[in-house]
């Protein structure tokens, strides 16, 4: 999780922005300087982005062994342990000789720094947010840690070293096997599946429901590609849900599905997507995993073709939260179609893992609305400003736009349907969170 250390000269509201990014009032707030002595650290949260917090003392200028000396040194310690540095002024002051004293540091410590000119609402804090440039650190953004005003910016600045704190993560998850969760009611053929999948015999399977209990996991590699699948209980519906071992079933499959990157909901052909099968198929949705639909026992069906066209019509109209999520037919007693599910996991797994670079999005974003303008509520257009990527797994994207908490949902539809076409999405989930560019993650009330 990426770490942001907060820090400044004394005085400029460092504490204050600690207490409002970290939710509570966790630091003491006084006009006194030096109030803070000790680096603090807590959880911290901007709209969806999440990270650890570390508030800092005033920054002074002193190399003996008084206390603002020690402090100095802790704010040094905090700067060497973060990987973004928050450095806040008061623009209301403006650059003083400590903040540029400040700068020239923070540029030698080679650590990326974020410029905030705290203070900034009203018109007295407009030269000292255009002074701030002279620090030679990037455009400053213009927040109020006290009232909570450009936080959306504060958002914008921060979603970038966020991403890259992310990606380093993903690339770490990426060395691990692809993790596959085995899904569907009773004796819909999901361990026959995996018998077949890995070329053994491995799990026990007959033609009564339930035989399986445990999720087994179990490593194997298909064309040089390691693998961990894990075959899960069937999953029946909640009111025949009553013996306590089967409570306990359904538990671990539950669980499988939340650590999985891909989940199978295998179907028996002939009686899929039933509501059992939906609901499952919308709890893999919620839970961000990618899908695959299977059509199992496909030997069995009369009309292959026919079959499939009607199946894969249900499948659109039934769970349109699932759409772009491939459907394929398997007969695991023969393996055929094995070969096309490993195909449309390896798809949906790189559907799923996608990012896209912040530049194309609102390329895209200026295209997007200009061939469909968000509508007007009250007579007010919104305006959508911003996009991004903040992280994948799945592909989740923060929009800035103005009167974001009116946008319909209908807009939203059409904003994913577009993502989807214009980056190849198909196959995993899209979530998109639409934010204000201006105070919308302080509490309500929250002073």
């Amino acid at each position: 999780m990426l770490k942001l250390a907060i820090v400044g000269r004394p005085n400029v509201g460092k504490s204050t922005l600690f207490n409002r990014l970290a939710g509570k009032k966790l630091a003491i707030v006084d006009d006194t300087p030096g109030v803070t002595r000790d680096r603090r650290e807590a959880p911290g949260r901007l709209g969806d982005l999440s990270f650890t917090l570390i508030d800092t003392a005033g920054f002074e200028d002193a190399t003996d062994a008084s206390l603002e000396a020690r402090m100095r040194a802790q704010t040094q310690t905090a700067i060497a342990e973060a990987d973004v540095i928050l450095f806040v002024i008061d623009a209301r002051v403006g650059v003083t000789p400590l903040d540029e004293s400040f700068a020239a540091l923070l540029r030698r410590a080679g650590k990326p720094v974020i410029l905030a000119a705290n203070k900034a609402e009203g018109r007295a804090s407009e030269t000292g947010v255009r002074e701030a440039y002279a620090l030679g650190l990037g455009e400053p953004v213009a927040i109020s840690a006290e009232h909570g005003e450009g936080m959306g910016d504060l958002f914008a600045a921060l979603a970038p070293h966020a991403d890259m704190i992310e990606q380093s993560a993903e690339k770490e998850a990426a060395a691990r096997p692809i993790q596959i969760a085995i899904v569907g009611r009773p004796n819909a053929g999901k361990s026959t599946l995996a018998n077949a999948l890995i070329g053994e015999d491995r799990l026990l399977v007959g033609p009564e429901a339930g035989i399986t209990r445990d999720a087994i996991s179990i490593d194997w590699s298909w064309e040089g590609k390691s693998y961990r699948l894990v075959d899960t209980a069937g999953m029946r519906k909640k009111a025949k849900v009553q013996a306590k071992l089967e409570r306990m079933s359904v538990g671990e499959t539950l669980h499988a599905i939340r650590f999985a990157d891909v989940c199978l909901l295998v179907m028996d052909a002939s009686e899929a997507f039933e509501r059992q099968d939906l609901a499952i198929a919308d709890l893999v949705i919620r839970e961000g995993r990618a899908l695959v639909f299977v059509l199992a026992k496909w030997d069995k069906v009369a009309d292959p073709r026919a079959h499939f066209e009607e199946m894969n019509l249900v499948a659109k109209e039934s769970l349109p939260q699932a759409r772009g999520a491939p459907l394929v037919t398997v007969s695991a007693v023969s393996g055929v179609g094995l070969d096309r599910l490993m195909k449309a996991v390896e798809t949906a797994h790189n559907d799923w893992t996608a990012r896209v670079k912040t530049k194309d999005l609102n390329e895209w974003l200026y295209a997007t609305i200009q061939k469909h303008t968000p509508p007007a509520v009250r007579g007010k257009r919104i305006k959508p400003r911003y996009l991004t990527q903040i992280k994948a797994r799945p592909p989740t994207f923060v929009l800035i736009a103005s009167r974001a908490d009116e946008m319909p949902e209908s807009y939203k539809r059409y904003l994913v349907n577009e993502l989807r076409e214009a980056f190849d999405l198909h196959a995993a989930p899209i979530r998109l969170i639409v934010r204000s560019p201006r105070n919308p993650y302080a509490e309500e009330g929250e002073d």
